[in-house]
């Protein structure tokens, strides 16, 4: 498993293609505050929930300087389908590889339904407009993450 991040690090740079296919980079994200969220699946209820709770904030989000990103490991073409068909106006980023995934310490070993398995580990961070991580949260629960966030970044 990778290691996890701390506040202080420098975020891990990347660049992954969006639900249209249109490449983004956390440098042309450079200046803001960035809330990168990872998930498993896209359109399953968990993801859905999480997803669509970022959306309700995002007006608040936005208007703290902030942009919302989410990452999983889906094909553009299932984001694109899951962005239409929950409203979400924040970029969705695939990440089919698991290499971003991987340097965020956002995928390995976790429990589920009891077992051991390997895969995404919901996570979230705050990076910081200079490019340091400023929050790390894992293993976050879908229902009640995106309340917690706002809560911690005094919304």
């Amino acid at each position: 498993m990778s290691e996890r991040l701390q506040p202080g690090d420098d975020a891990p740079a990347f660049e992954l293609p969006d639900a249209d296919g249109k490449p983004v980079s956390l440098e042309s994200l450079r200046g803001r505050r960035v809330v990168l969220y990872f998930y498993p699946a896209a359109m399953t209820p968990g993801c859905t929930k999480e997803s669509v709770d970022f959306q309700g904030s995002l007006a608040d989000l936005e208007a703290a300087g902030t942009t919302v990103v989410g990452i999983s490991p889906d094909k553009p073409e299932k984001l694109a389908k899951f962005r239409e068909k929950e409203g979400l106006t924040f970029p969705l980023l695939s990440d089919p590889g698991t290499e971003v995934l991987k340097a965020y310490g956002a995928y390995g070993e976790k429990k589920l339904y009891g077992k051991t398995v390997v895969g995404v580990i919901r996570s979230t961070f705050v990076i910081s407009p200079e490019g340091k991580i400023d929050n790390a949260y894992y293993n976050v629960k879908a229902t009640g993450h995106v309340d917690r966030l706002r809560r911690d970044l005094t919304l």
